[in-house]
């Protein structure tokens, strides 16, 4: 079953969708790739926690489970001067 998170007009894309294999495994792919597999408790936990959430959210959720998630400079240069709005 194929379950791709892939609407960006709802903001967030962060290149991230998921395939849940028939053995129950899911894979997670960053821009078409496999960036890792989830087995067990972990894959039926993250497909519920997905399924609740909204497009941005799943792409964190997704970015966290793979760890191409905020680095330390890019928490600290959101609040640098040049960066504000």
């Amino acid at each position: 079953m194929n379950q791709e998170i892939a609407d960006p007009a709802d903001g967030g894309d962060l290149g991230f969708s998921y395939r849940t294999r028939k053995n129950g495994d899911v894979e997670i792919r960053h821009n078409g790739r496999l960036a890792t597999t989830l087995r067990g408790d972990k894959a039926r936990d993250f497909v519920d926690e997905v399924e609740e959430s909204d497009f941005a959210e799943g792409q964190e959720i997704m970015a966290r489970l793979t760890g191409n998630y905020k680095r330390g400079n890019e928490r600290t240069a959101r609040n640098h001067p040049r960066n504000r709005f």
